[in-house]
């Protein structure tokens, strides 16, 4: 029976939240969930279409599974690409069996129970049940709201998941109580504008929200991404610095700087507005750790507006930056905009930018030597240990490496000294010793 399915998941966080949903779902029908491709008779592959580069990373994607696609093998695309050029995927890669959009878990997991129920001989619902594959991972993704009610100019994001809307609390609480349950020992709050949440919810904000999950008992710690700076409000800031469980970190996607690229970004702020706002959030929250993203190379972007972006980082000096290359997408209003970029010119501000950051950091990172922080354990083997600070989100930032054995703190029995390994998900506290451009050593002392 073809009861056996594999899943990639492609582009952002979110997405491996849906991939994960979607996984479970399958598993509760009586499927069997497997990491080898080769085994699977169902091949399904989760698409990302929000830039250029991640399009061309998930179309290589499917054409590696098709490869593997033999026999009675069954290979379905879905997600945010799929959604946006279905007829197209259908056309050029003949191999793809069935094809869905964002948001159709019901159907995908009809359609594989068919499949399965027709390679059984009969049409009954499988009833079997088994358990899911767990990652072994000391965080978990908490995804609080779907779509995306912004006009970013530049961005595909409403156009493929729809209006904004915010997942109920009870099922975040419920889905949150599950991963702490389930070993996650760092929740991490995502969705297109997290800031944003509640604003349809009669009075039920961010900080509510945030307040009731760190009511929930547990050794664990909550991060929160994608706060766009426009719905930044003192009750989030407040909360941040009051509740132990939040990570003083905030990761706000400011794009640019300047007055008239903000303007056709329509992204609704100004460059002395975004230097207040992290004025203000760093006299409310003095430890925090900023990070943000920015786009380079947006159309009709000059030399000297690029040049004043660089000098409006090096001033905020934020403790992490990522950087996007402009991407012209099909069907948004930047599209149509004039003044559209070279491939070099974008090239080289992304380096130029990265450059500077990596001069900011190094700086930032220095000045953490000899202290000591807590740290939460990703990796270990018995030589290595590698963590994360507050200030680190997984896969995005740096990381702290340390020697893989906790210190001695008492002597048993015949002077056998009690000492053990460190594990993933467990929090350890590191002295800094060394510093890269982003990663951190350390070792541990407690």
């Amino acid at each position: 029976m073809a009861n056996k399915f594999s899943l990639v998941s492609m582009g952002c966080p979110k997405n491996l939240v849906d991939s994960d949903n979607l996984t479970e779902r399958l598993i509760n029908s009586g499927l069997s969930c497997l990491d080898n491709h080769e085994k699977a008779d169902i091949l399904l592959i989760n698409t990302c279409g929000f830039i250029e580069d991640a399009k061309k990373e998930s179309i290589a994607e499917i054409l590696k599974i098709t490869e593997l696609k033999k026999g009675s093998k069954h290979l379905i695309v879905f997600g945010c690409l799929a959604k946006r050029y279905r007829d197209e995927l259908l056309k050029e890669i003949p191999e793809i069996d069935a094809i869905f959009g964002v948001g159709e878990d019901e159907r995908i997991v009809e359609y594989c129970k068919r499949i399965a129920a027709r390679r059984k001989g009969d049409t009954e619902k499988i009833r079997e049940k088994h358990s899911p594959i767990h990652r072994v991972s000391s965080y978990a993704y908490l995804k609080i709201a779907e779509g995306c009610s912004r006009k970013c100019t530049y961005c595909v994001i409403p156009l493929i998941r729809g209006e904004y809307k915010s997942i109920t609390p009870d099922e975040i609480l419920k889905k949150a109580e599950r991963h702490i349950s389930g070993g996650a020992k760092e929740l991490i709050l995502i969705a297109q504008d997290t800031a944003s949440y509640g604003k349809d919810l009669n009075g039920y904000d961010i900080a509510n929200l945030l307040k009731d999950l760190c009511s929930i008992s547990g050794d664990f710690q909550i991060r929160l991404l994608y706060a766009y700076p426009a719905s930044i409000k003192e009750s989030l800031l407040n909360v941040i610095a009051e509740e132990e469980k939040i990570c003083r970190y905030l990761d706000i996607p400011f794009q640019h700087s300047e007055d008239r690229i903000l303007k056709l970004m329509k992204r609704g702020g100004s460059r002395n507005g975004y230097l207040n706002l992290i004025r203000k959030i760093r006299h409310a929250i003095p430890d925090i750790a900023l990070r943000t993203t920015f786009i380079v190379g947006f159309p009709s972007e000059t030399e000297e507006e690029f040049n004043s972006l660089i000098k409006f980082m090096e001033k905020a000096e934020f403790d992490r930056l990522g950087a996007f290359k402009y991407s012209k997408e099909e069907g948004t209003p930047a599209a149509k905009l004039k003044g559209h970029l070279t491939d070099a010119i974008k090239n080289r501000r992304f380096d130029t930018i990265m450059r500077h950051q990596a001069d900011i950091s190094l700086k930032k990172n220095k000045a953490l030597i000899g202290r000591r922080f807590k740290a939460i354990i990703d990796e270990a083997s018995k030589g290595i240990a590698v963590g994360r600070l507050y200030s680190h989100a997984p896969e995005i930032d740096g990381v702290v490496i340390m020697e893989n054995s906790k210190p001695p703190f008492a002597k048993v029995g015949m002077g056998k000294i009690n000492s053990s390994l460190l594990k993933i998900g467990d929090f350890a506290t590191v002295e800094i010793t060394d510093v890269y451009d982003y990663d951190l050593k350390g070792i541990i002392v407690r």
